[in-house]
């Protein structure tokens, strides 16, 4: 009976040692599709499947690291006359899309064209770990719920990405046409 214990024991350790967690996504490597896989952010088009994989399995974590603490978020509301200009940081960004991760079943967003880049130019000369700059004009399709109840958004954004360290972050973010 001992020794079925000590067996039993040896198995749950080797198990336990040897499982990779199936909830835990991967990170992608230099030549595995980036569709769906979590990447490193080393470039904007990367930053940009990790915003597609934070819509599609609604991960506000994920959706906080795509963001630089200086982010700013910039729109028109058509729906007041004379139309209003709306401006918010990070942190309502975070709230807001969070609040809608919550009330939408399904979201998914496709990138439609990614162009290259529009403006590249470094910040001022400071020591604050900045490098690039790079700013994108890209059209987007987002699908809420399926297309059942509310009709596919196409879009057009300008985002501007900024280069920290070895990762790009969003900084900037203008809804230009939807």
């Amino acid at each position: 009976m001992k020794q079925l214990k000590n067996i039993k024991f040896f198995l749950i350790i080797l198990i336990a040692f040897s499982c990779k967690n199936p909830f835990a996504p991967g990170l992608a490597g230099e030549d595995t599709p980036h569709s769906r896989l979590l990447t490193q952010q080393r470039n904007p088009e990367e930053v940009l499947n990790n915003f597609q994989y934070a819509y599609t399995f609604k991960d506000s974590l994920i959706y906080s690291e795509l963001f630089d603490s200086t982010f700013i978020f910039r729109s028109t509301d058509f729906n007041e006359y004379p139309p209003t200009p709306i401006a918010w940081g990070r942190d309502i960004e975070l709230r807001t899309t969070g609040r809608m991760f919550k009330y939408f079943n399904t979201l998914d967003v496709v990138w439609n064209t990614f162009s290259l880049p529009d403006t590249v130019y470094f910040p001022d000369s400071n020591d604050d770990g900045v490098g690039y700059i790079i700013e994108h004009n890209i059209t987007f399709t987002l699908t809420l719920d399926g297309g059942k109840s509310f009709t596919p958004l196409n879009g057009e954004v300008l985002f501007r990405f900024i280069q920290r360290g070895e990762k790009y972050y969003i900084s900037f973010w203008e809804d230009l046409r939807i």
